[in-house]
Order: C-alpha cells, then structure tokens, then sequence
C-alpha cells in the first residue's frame, strides 16, 4: 500500500504493471478537495505524447517503480481526460473514470487511511458520500504556479520491409555468327613439252592406246557444335544508403495570460 508521503515524490517515477511490463512514466498527481492525492496521470505512446489516469487507492511504490493492478492495455484504453490543463477534473470525468477502473469512493477513502495508518501520519480527508460535489479536484502544486506544457514534434523511423529481390536463372536462346576459314582441293591441268629431262619417260607406253586417269578431290565443311562452359557468378549483396525526408505534424501549445491591477494591457507568456 502506498503512503502519502512516498505519493508526493511520485512524478517521474516508471509505471508498471502486475505483469512486469512497463506501462510509461509518471506526469502530475492529482487530489481532491481534502488534499488527498487521489489520481496520477502515466505519460504513455510512442514517445510518451499521451496521458493516461490512474488511480493510486491500489498503487504500491516499490522501490522507483509505481506498480498498478491493472495492465497496459487497461491503462491506456481508460476514458480520455485532458491532463496537460491545470483546471479540476469535472464531475463527469470522475465518475468515468470510477467506473471504468470498478472502484468507488468508498473503496478509495478506506485505501488511504490505511496508506497513512502505514505512514504513521493522520488522514484528514473526510468521509465521501455519493452525493459530494467533487468538482475540486485539482493538479498537486505546491509554490502557486501554472505550469505551462507545449507539444513538441518528435521524429523517429519505423524499420518496415520495402520489398524482396531474388535471383532467378533461366535460359534462352540466341543466334550467333562465326568466320572460318575451310579448304578444297580443285583440278588444275598442267601441260608441259618434251625435253630431254622426261623423253624417256613420254616414250616408255605404247604408242598409240586409249586410257582414262582418276584423281580424288578433297573439300573441308564448317561443322557446328557446342560446348558449356561457365562464364561469371552473380550473387545478392545489400547495403544501406541514408537519404533525408522532410516530415511535418502539428502540435499544441498552452497560452498564459495573466491580467494585472493597475495595467491596461494582459501580460501573455508563450
């Protein structure tokens, strides 16, 4: 059970749930009109942009961490109130946010006194009754001021996959040329005259006689064939390249003004 004094050091503190998963971080406390804290928003989201409510009557402090009885899911699906205002919770946001976390007053009061039966201090907060009016329930300060809040744009990267690449092989077919060079044998007739050097061998056979004399004829053809060999490996090889997006959103941001006795104009603090 959580003791007064450990909830005036709550802001800031890690939230988490009875699973052990963290839920977000502490951002106000909020009390009611006996000054009890009853409240406390927990900054949760991407980047802890969003504020959920919470109540403390079943928060335990252990150690640094705020830890709930409720799990991520039901702190962050709670009723949507506006915790960046400094201005009371109205009648209409209490009683969702009893009825969405199925507590009631009562349960709440008697959780506090044990809080400060543990604490060794006194509960002053008197008994509620269903009838109170408890639009007084205002954001814990404790020096008078107004805090103001502005959004600030944050701007991050999701890694998403952008597509596959795969290699696929496959074969086609392509006509090619080639020039080489091939050989014949052709028929040359030669006539030469007698002379001394072959007299004896042009009077060696009869004189007169009939005779035919064969000669073979020798030509090359071009023959195709093929043969396969390997010619280079391709392969798949990622790298990162770092390019620059220009991104854009709106953001809110809360105004003061204060009016003054005595000057004309209001003072405005942006």
């Amino acid at each position: 059970m959580i003791t007064l004094d450990q909830v005036r050091a709550l802001s800031g503190h890690d939230v988490y749930g009875p699973d052990g998963d963290k839920i977000g971080s502490v951002g106000q406390v909020w009390e009611d009109g006996s000054g009890q804290p009853t409240w406390a928003s927990v900054k949760t989201g991407l980047f802890g942009l969003k504020e959920s409510f919470v109540p403390l009557s079943q928060a335990d402090l252990q150690g640094d961490r705020l830890v709930l009885p409720f799990d991520k899911a039901k702190v962050k699906d709670a009723p949507n109130v506006d915790a960046s205002h400094d201005e009371p919770l109205t009648n209409d946001d209490v009683e969702r946010l009893y009825e969405y976390y199925g507590l009631s007053w009562q349960d709440s009061n008697r959780a506090y006194e044990a809080g400060a039966a543990a604490g060794n201090a006194n509960y002053t907060g008197a008994t509620v009754r269903a009838d109170d009016n408890y639009d007084n329930y205002t954001a814990r300060h404790d020096d008078g001021a107004m805090t103001r809040s502005e959004e600030r744009l944050e701007a991050g990267t999701r890694r998403e996959e952008a597509g596959r690449a795969r290699l696929r092989k496959y074969v086609v077919t392509e006509q090619q040329q080639a020039t080489i060079p091939v050989e014949r044998e052709e028929v040359r007739l030669e006539r030469e005259p007698i002379t001394d050097a072959n007299r004896d061998a042009a009077f060696a056979g009869p004189d007169l006689t009939e005779s035919e004399h064969e000669v073979t004829l020798h030509a090359e053809r071009p023959v195709v064939e093929t043969e396969t060999v390997p010619v280079e490996r391709v392969r798949l090889n990622k790298e990162t390249v770092t390019d620059e997006e220009t991104v854009s959103g709106e953001v809110r941001k809360e105004r003061i003004e204060a009016d003054l006795p005595g000057e004309g104009d209001n003072r405005r603090f942006s």
